[in-house]
């Protein structure tokens, strides 16, 4: 299937499917040096925190629910209110900043050099850049976080070996990754806003999930829906597929797609997984 880049370029990439483990992927990526620019739309809201329109300004509202959310689930899991926590791809920094204002000692890394100057302008706080993550000592941290990151990095088997090894015995490892299997991608096909090409890399499902986190060295302790994201993707998709924007349209699929979702969490349009060493 080809899948265009809806956001910068309009180019196609090709998007496939490992039979055995069924994680996908894009073809033919552009490498770590040359991908930048398929980042540099203004409605990219990780990177730009823009309320420009109607359905970013609505992200802004959700997302202050979710931060609180986010919170009390690392708190319950970790059993630490006030510990070390590693944000990986902090983008804006909201969410960091959050954490650090909560009383975690925080650090945040983020590749992009302006995103970073940004965060700091915005929240006063500093962000490292991601390579910086290979300097970080062994057993450091109660709570690694990759809030929809993964599917962005180049270095998969890299990061993940070395958040293993930076991981406290008893911490507690959060990723947050879109669900191509989830009913939403199933009815927007190459439209689906959650592909996202060319900048998200690797496509999970769940079985490709637990696969890989298995692969080196955690265990699955359990799976959250993050019941939001269907909307906010659905919104977009259906502006990929119409041409235009229809939040009811859209609003509708999000709703139907949760309506699935509540009977199989994993069919959730996002899903965090929530892992420890095994």
């Amino acid at each position: 299937m080809q899948i265009a880049d809806h956001s910068v370029s309009q180019e196609n990439f090709d998007l496939w499917e490992c039979n055995a483990c069924t994680l996908r992927f894009t073809q033919d990526v552009p490498d770590e040096d040359n991908i930048g620019p398929y980042y540099k739309s203004p409605d990219y809201i990780s990177h730009s925190n823009t309320k420009t329109g109607i359905v970013n300004k609505l992200y802004h509202r959700v997302r202050n629910i979710t931060l609180s959310q986010k919170q009390r689930l690392i708190n319950t899991e970790t059993g630490v209110s006030k510990g070390n926590l590693l944000d990986i791809g902090a983008g804006a920094g909201t969410f960091a900043s959050f954490m650090r204002d909560g009383g975690w000692s925080v650090t945040a890394l983020e590749p992009d050099e302006q995103t970073r100057k940004n965060a700091l302008a915005s929240y006063n706080i500093r962000l490292s850049p991601s390579n910086d993550l290979f300097t970080l000592a062994p057993a450091s941290f109660d709570a690694i976080t990759m809030w929809h990151v993964l599917e962005h990095v180049h270095d998969l088997h890299g990061y993940l070996d070395k958040i293993h090894e930076i991981l406290k015995a008893n911490g507690v490892f959060f990723v947050a990754v879109p669900n191509y299997t989830s009913r939403d991608a199933q009815q927007y096909k190459e439209h689906w806003a959650a592909y996202d090409m060319p900048i998200h890399l690797y496509h999970f499902s769940p079985a490709s999930m637990e696969q890989l986190l298995n692969k080196h060295g955690f265990r699955l302790k359990t799976i959250m829906p993050m019941w939001f994201d269907s909307f906010y993707v659905s919104m977009l998709s259906e502006k990929y597929k119409t041409g235009k924007q229809s939040l009811i349209k859209g609003f509708i699929s999000g709703f139907l797609s949760n309506m699935e979702a509540y009977r199989d969490p994993k069919r959730c349009s996002s899903i965090i997984y929530i892992a420890e060493k095994a």
